[in-house]
Protein backbone atom coordinates (compact mmCIF):
# COMPACT_ATOMS: atom_id res chain seq x y z
CA UNK A 1 0.00 0.00 0.00
CA UNK A 2 2.82 2.40 0.86
CA UNK A 3 4.52 1.79 -2.47
CA UNK A 4 1.26 2.39 -4.36
CA UNK A 5 0.65 5.67 -2.51
CA UNK A 6 4.16 6.87 -3.33
CA UNK A 7 3.63 6.11 -7.01
CA UNK A 8 0.29 7.93 -6.93
CA UNK A 9 1.87 11.01 -5.37
CA UNK A 10 4.70 11.03 -7.90
CA UNK A 11 2.18 10.62 -10.74
CA UNK A 12 0.27 13.70 -9.54
CA UNK A 13 3.49 15.73 -9.41
CA UNK A 14 4.47 14.58 -12.90
CA UNK A 15 1.06 15.58 -14.26
CA UNK A 16 1.37 19.02 -12.68
CA UNK A 17 4.84 19.49 -14.19
CA UNK A 18 3.59 18.39 -17.62
CA UNK A 19 0.63 20.79 -17.47
CA UNK A 20 2.93 23.71 -16.63
CA UNK A 21 5.39 22.77 -19.38
CA UNK A 22 2.66 22.37 -21.99
CA UNK A 23 1.11 25.70 -21.02
CA UNK A 24 4.44 27.49 -21.30
CA UNK A 25 5.18 25.94 -24.69
CA UNK A 26 1.82 26.89 -26.18
CA UNK A 27 1.14 30.22 -24.50
CA UNK A 28 4.47 31.69 -23.38
CA UNK A 29 6.72 30.95 -26.34
CA UNK A 30 8.04 34.18 -27.94
CA UNK A 31 6.16 34.98 -31.11
CA UNK A 32 3.03 33.01 -30.14
CA UNK A 33 -0.01 35.30 -29.89
CA UNK A 34 -3.26 33.39 -29.23
CA UNK A 35 -5.22 36.64 -29.46
CA UNK A 36 -4.19 37.08 -33.10
CA UNK A 37 -5.30 33.51 -33.79
CA UNK A 38 -8.72 34.17 -32.26
CA UNK A 39 -9.27 37.59 -33.82
CA UNK A 40 -8.22 36.51 -37.29
CA UNK A 41 -6.06 38.12 -39.93
CA UNK A 42 -6.02 41.88 -40.20
CA UNK A 43 -7.53 42.49 -36.76
CA UNK A 44 -7.07 46.02 -35.43
CA UNK A 45 -5.13 46.72 -32.21
CA UNK A 46 -8.41 47.56 -30.48
CA UNK A 47 -9.91 44.19 -31.41
CA UNK A 48 -6.75 42.38 -30.25
CA UNK A 49 -6.86 44.21 -26.94
CA UNK A 50 -10.54 43.28 -26.49
CA UNK A 51 -9.83 39.63 -27.28
CA UNK A 52 -6.93 39.54 -24.80
CA UNK A 53 -9.16 40.95 -22.08
CA UNK A 54 -12.06 38.62 -22.86
CA UNK A 55 -9.92 35.47 -22.81
CA UNK A 56 -7.66 36.59 -19.95
CA UNK A 57 -4.60 36.74 -22.20
CA UNK A 58 -3.53 40.09 -20.75
CA UNK A 59 -2.93 38.66 -17.28
CA UNK A 60 0.39 37.47 -15.78
CA UNK A 61 1.45 33.94 -16.73
CA UNK A 62 0.61 32.31 -13.34
CA UNK A 63 -2.89 33.81 -13.46
CA UNK A 64 -3.33 32.69 -17.07
CA UNK A 65 -2.22 29.16 -16.16
CA UNK A 66 -4.65 29.01 -13.23
CA UNK A 67 -7.45 30.39 -15.42
CA UNK A 68 -6.72 27.84 -18.16
CA UNK A 69 -6.74 24.92 -15.71
CA UNK A 70 -9.94 26.23 -14.12
CA UNK A 71 -11.73 26.39 -17.48
CA UNK A 72 -10.36 23.00 -18.56
CA UNK A 73 -10.79 20.86 -15.42
CA UNK A 74 -13.25 22.64 -13.10
CA UNK A 75 -15.68 24.69 -15.17
CA UNK A 76 -15.02 22.51 -18.24
CA UNK A 77 -15.98 25.37 -20.54
CA UNK A 78 -12.67 25.97 -22.32
CA UNK A 79 -13.48 26.71 -25.97
CA UNK A 80 -11.67 26.31 -29.26
CA UNK A 81 -9.79 29.27 -30.70
CA UNK A 82 -10.64 28.19 -34.26
CA UNK A 83 -14.28 27.10 -33.95
CA UNK A 84 -15.44 29.64 -31.41
CA UNK A 85 -18.07 28.13 -29.14
CA UNK A 86 -16.91 24.50 -29.53
CA UNK A 87 -15.84 23.35 -26.08
CA UNK A 88 -12.70 21.28 -25.66
CA UNK A 89 -13.95 18.83 -23.03
CA UNK A 90 -16.98 17.62 -25.06
CA UNK A 91 -14.69 17.05 -28.05
CA UNK A 92 -12.38 14.94 -25.88
CA UNK A 93 -15.34 13.13 -24.33
CA UNK A 94 -16.66 12.29 -27.78
CA UNK A 95 -13.31 11.05 -29.11
CA UNK A 96 -12.04 9.19 -26.02
CA UNK A 97 -14.52 6.24 -26.12
CA UNK A 98 -13.54 5.59 -29.74
CA UNK A 99 -9.84 5.35 -28.95
CA UNK A 100 -10.43 3.40 -25.73
CA UNK A 101 -12.62 0.89 -27.58
CA UNK A 102 -9.98 0.46 -30.28
CA UNK A 103 -7.03 0.07 -27.91
CA UNK A 104 -8.73 -2.12 -25.29
CA UNK A 105 -9.96 -4.64 -27.85
CA UNK A 106 -6.64 -4.68 -29.68
CA UNK A 107 -4.75 -5.05 -26.38
CA UNK A 108 -6.67 -8.20 -25.47
CA UNK A 109 -5.88 -9.72 -28.85
CA UNK A 110 -2.20 -8.76 -28.91
CA UNK A 111 -1.67 -10.07 -25.37
CA UNK A 112 -3.19 -13.41 -26.32
CA UNK A 113 -1.06 -13.53 -29.48
CA UNK A 114 2.09 -12.29 -27.76
CA UNK A 115 1.93 -14.46 -24.64
CA UNK A 116 0.74 -17.52 -26.54
CA UNK A 117 3.32 -17.13 -29.29
CA UNK A 118 6.16 -16.44 -26.86
CA UNK A 119 5.32 -19.44 -24.67
CA UNK A 120 4.99 -21.77 -27.68
CA UNK A 121 8.30 -20.61 -29.14
CA UNK A 122 10.09 -21.12 -25.81
CA UNK A 123 8.35 -24.42 -25.06
CA UNK A 124 9.27 -25.92 -28.43
CA UNK A 125 12.69 -24.33 -28.76
CA UNK A 126 14.89 -26.36 -31.07
CA UNK A 127 11.93 -27.69 -33.07
CA UNK A 128 10.25 -26.42 -36.23
CA UNK A 129 7.70 -24.47 -34.16
CA UNK A 130 10.31 -22.03 -32.82
CA UNK A 131 11.58 -20.65 -36.16
CA UNK A 132 8.04 -20.57 -37.54
CA UNK A 133 6.85 -18.48 -34.57
CA UNK A 134 9.90 -16.24 -34.90
CA UNK A 135 9.28 -15.76 -38.62
CA UNK A 136 5.61 -14.94 -37.98
CA UNK A 137 6.62 -12.42 -35.31
CA UNK A 138 9.13 -10.69 -37.60
CA UNK A 139 6.56 -10.53 -40.40
CA UNK A 140 3.96 -9.02 -38.06
CA UNK A 141 6.39 -6.37 -36.80
CA UNK A 142 7.51 -5.50 -40.32
CA UNK A 143 4.06 -4.76 -41.78
CA UNK A 144 3.11 -1.06 -41.36
CA UNK A 145 -0.31 -0.61 -39.74
CA UNK A 146 -1.49 1.92 -42.33
CA UNK A 147 -0.57 -0.36 -45.25
CA UNK A 148 -2.20 -3.39 -43.66
CA UNK A 149 -5.30 -1.35 -42.86
CA UNK A 150 -5.48 -0.09 -46.44
CA UNK A 151 -5.20 -3.65 -47.78
CA UNK A 152 -7.89 -4.84 -45.37
CA UNK A 153 -10.21 -2.06 -46.52
CA UNK A 154 -9.45 -2.85 -50.15
CA UNK A 155 -10.65 -6.42 -49.63
CA UNK A 156 -13.47 -5.95 -47.15
CA UNK A 157 -14.89 -2.63 -48.39
CA UNK A 158 -14.23 -2.84 -52.13
CA UNK A 159 -13.12 -5.97 -53.95
CA UNK A 160 -14.89 -8.64 -51.91
CA UNK A 161 -17.44 -6.55 -50.04
CA UNK A 162 -20.38 -7.93 -51.99
CA UNK A 163 -19.19 -11.50 -51.59
CA UNK A 164 -17.02 -13.03 -48.92
CA UNK A 165 -17.05 -9.91 -46.71
CA UNK A 166 -20.62 -8.79 -47.24
CA UNK A 167 -21.13 -8.97 -43.46
CA UNK A 168 -18.49 -6.27 -42.83
CA UNK A 169 -20.14 -2.91 -42.03
CA UNK A 170 -19.00 0.42 -43.56
CA UNK A 171 -16.05 2.26 -42.03
CA UNK A 172 -16.78 4.29 -38.93
CA UNK A 173 -17.66 3.87 -35.28
CA UNK A 174 -20.81 2.72 -33.51
CA UNK A 175 -21.43 3.26 -29.80
CA UNK A 176 -20.91 0.36 -27.40
CA UNK A 177 -24.60 0.66 -26.51
CA UNK A 178 -25.06 -1.50 -29.63
CA UNK A 179 -22.48 -4.19 -28.73
CA UNK A 180 -22.89 -6.39 -31.79
CA UNK A 181 -22.51 -3.58 -34.30
CA UNK A 182 -19.77 -2.01 -32.14
CA UNK A 183 -17.68 -5.17 -32.27
CA UNK A 184 -18.22 -5.67 -36.00
CA UNK A 185 -17.10 -2.12 -36.80
CA UNK A 186 -13.96 -2.56 -34.68
CA UNK A 187 -13.05 -6.15 -35.57
CA UNK A 188 -10.61 -5.39 -38.39
CA UNK A 189 -9.15 -2.28 -36.69
CA UNK A 190 -8.50 -4.48 -33.63
CA UNK A 191 -6.77 -7.16 -35.69
CA UNK A 192 -4.73 -4.61 -37.66
CA UNK A 193 -3.45 -2.85 -34.54
CA UNK A 194 -2.95 -6.08 -32.58
CA UNK A 195 -0.86 -7.81 -35.24
CA UNK A 196 2.09 -5.42 -34.86
CA UNK A 197 2.18 -5.52 -31.05
CA UNK A 198 1.45 -9.24 -30.87
CA UNK A 199 4.60 -9.93 -32.88
CA UNK A 200 6.70 -7.67 -30.66
CA UNK A 201 5.42 -9.20 -27.43
CA UNK A 202 5.92 -12.75 -28.67
CA UNK A 203 9.58 -12.06 -29.47
CA UNK A 204 10.20 -10.26 -26.16
CA UNK A 205 8.55 -12.99 -24.09
CA UNK A 206 10.39 -15.76 -25.93
CA UNK A 207 13.74 -14.14 -25.14
CA UNK A 208 12.79 -13.59 -21.50
CA UNK A 209 11.56 -17.17 -21.06
CA UNK A 210 14.70 -18.68 -22.59
CA UNK A 211 16.80 -16.54 -20.26
CA UNK A 212 14.67 -17.49 -17.24
CA UNK A 213 14.88 -21.21 -18.03
CA UNK A 214 18.65 -21.06 -17.60
CA UNK A 215 18.49 -19.51 -14.10
CA UNK A 216 19.58 -21.33 -10.95
CA UNK A 217 16.08 -21.54 -9.47
CA UNK A 218 14.93 -23.44 -12.57
CA UNK A 219 17.76 -25.95 -12.09
CA UNK A 220 16.61 -26.35 -8.49
CA UNK A 221 13.05 -27.01 -9.67
CA UNK A 222 14.31 -29.62 -12.10
CA UNK A 223 16.35 -31.23 -9.32
CA UNK A 224 13.16 -31.49 -7.25
CA UNK A 225 11.53 -33.43 -10.07
CA UNK A 226 9.09 -30.79 -11.34
CA UNK A 227 7.96 -31.25 -14.92
CA UNK A 228 9.17 -28.84 -17.61
CA UNK A 229 5.61 -27.69 -18.26
CA UNK A 230 5.06 -26.86 -14.59
CA UNK A 231 8.40 -25.04 -14.38
CA UNK A 232 7.54 -23.00 -17.46
CA UNK A 233 4.03 -21.99 -16.42
CA UNK A 234 4.41 -21.64 -12.65
CA UNK A 235 7.92 -20.23 -12.30
CA UNK A 236 9.65 -19.01 -15.47
CA UNK A 237 6.58 -17.31 -16.96
CA UNK A 238 5.88 -15.26 -13.83
CA UNK A 239 9.40 -13.84 -13.76
CA UNK A 240 9.39 -13.23 -17.50
CA UNK A 241 6.10 -11.31 -17.45
CA UNK A 242 7.75 -8.33 -15.75
CA UNK A 243 9.20 -7.12 -19.04
CA UNK A 244 5.90 -7.69 -20.83
CA UNK A 245 4.01 -5.71 -18.18
CA UNK A 246 6.45 -2.81 -18.45
CA UNK A 247 6.21 -2.82 -22.24
CA UNK A 248 2.42 -3.05 -22.10
CA UNK A 249 2.18 0.01 -19.85
CA UNK A 250 4.16 2.15 -22.27
CA UNK A 251 2.30 0.90 -25.34
CA UNK A 252 -1.18 1.08 -23.85
CA UNK A 253 -0.68 4.58 -22.44
CA UNK A 254 0.70 5.97 -25.68
CA UNK A 255 -1.97 4.34 -27.86
CA UNK A 256 -4.84 5.56 -25.68
CA UNK A 257 -3.19 8.98 -25.76
CA UNK A 258 -3.41 9.16 -29.54
CA UNK A 259 -0.58 7.04 -30.95
CA UNK A 260 -3.15 4.90 -32.78
CA UNK A 261 -3.64 7.81 -35.21
CA UNK A 262 -2.81 5.85 -38.38
CA UNK A 263 -5.24 3.06 -37.55
CA UNK A 264 -7.96 5.59 -36.70
CA UNK A 265 -7.46 7.47 -39.96
CA UNK A 266 -7.39 4.34 -42.15
CA UNK A 267 -10.60 2.95 -40.62
CA UNK A 268 -12.42 6.27 -40.27
CA UNK A 269 -12.48 6.27 -36.47
CA UNK A 270 -12.94 9.76 -34.91
CA UNK A 271 -10.65 9.11 -31.95
CA UNK A 272 -8.15 11.12 -29.93
CA UNK A 273 -5.39 10.70 -32.50
CA UNK A 274 -7.58 12.12 -35.27
CA UNK A 275 -8.71 15.00 -33.02
CA UNK A 276 -5.09 15.81 -32.13
CA UNK A 277 -4.04 15.77 -35.78
CA UNK A 278 -6.89 18.04 -36.83
CA UNK A 279 -6.16 20.52 -34.02
CA UNK A 280 -2.47 20.59 -34.98
CA UNK A 281 -3.40 21.28 -38.59
CA UNK A 282 -5.51 24.24 -37.45
CA UNK A 283 -3.12 25.29 -34.65
CA UNK A 284 -6.05 25.23 -32.23
CA UNK A 285 -4.12 25.74 -28.99
CA UNK A 286 -6.82 24.88 -26.39
CA UNK A 287 -7.71 21.64 -28.17
CA UNK A 288 -4.03 20.75 -28.60
CA UNK A 289 -3.41 21.40 -24.91
CA UNK A 290 -6.42 19.30 -23.91
CA UNK A 291 -5.28 16.42 -26.12
CA UNK A 292 -1.70 16.59 -24.82
CA UNK A 293 -2.81 16.60 -21.17
CA UNK A 294 -5.23 13.75 -21.89
CA UNK A 295 -2.42 11.72 -23.47
CA UNK A 296 -0.03 12.58 -20.63
CA UNK A 297 -2.59 11.45 -18.07
CA UNK A 298 -2.91 8.00 -19.60
CA UNK A 299 0.83 7.57 -20.08
CA UNK A 300 1.56 8.58 -16.46
CA UNK A 301 -1.35 6.52 -15.09
CA UNK A 302 -0.38 3.45 -17.12
CA UNK A 303 3.21 3.65 -15.89
CA UNK A 304 2.05 4.03 -12.27
CA UNK A 305 -0.16 0.95 -12.60
CA UNK A 306 2.69 -0.95 -14.24
CA UNK A 307 5.03 -0.10 -11.37
CA UNK A 308 2.49 -1.42 -8.87
CA UNK A 309 1.98 -4.62 -10.88
CA UNK A 310 5.74 -4.95 -11.25
CA UNK A 311 6.10 -4.77 -7.45
CA UNK A 312 3.54 -7.59 -7.14
CA UNK A 313 5.38 -9.78 -9.66
CA UNK A 314 8.78 -8.94 -8.17
CA UNK A 315 8.56 -7.86 -4.48
CA UNK A 316 12.21 -6.67 -4.57
CA UNK A 317 11.04 -3.55 -6.45
CA UNK A 318 9.24 -2.26 -3.34
CA UNK A 319 12.56 -1.90 -1.52
CA UNK A 320 14.53 -0.47 -4.45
Amino acid sequence: MGFALKRLASAVLVMFAISVMVFLIFFATPGVDPAARIAGRGASPEVLAQVRQTFGLDRPLPARYALMMDHLFIKRDLTSYVNIGDRVVPQLSHAAPVTLSLVLGAAVIWLVIGVGGGVLAAMYRGTLVDPLMTLAGIAAVSVPAYWLGAMVNLLTQDKLHTGLFSWVPPLGYVSITHPGSWALHLLFPWLTLALLYGGIYARVLRAELISALSEDYVRTCRAKGLSERRILWRHALRCSLSSVVSLFGLDFGSLVGGAALLTEVVFGLPGIGKLTWDSLQNLDLPVIMGCVLYAAFFVVAANAVVDVLYSILDPRVRHA
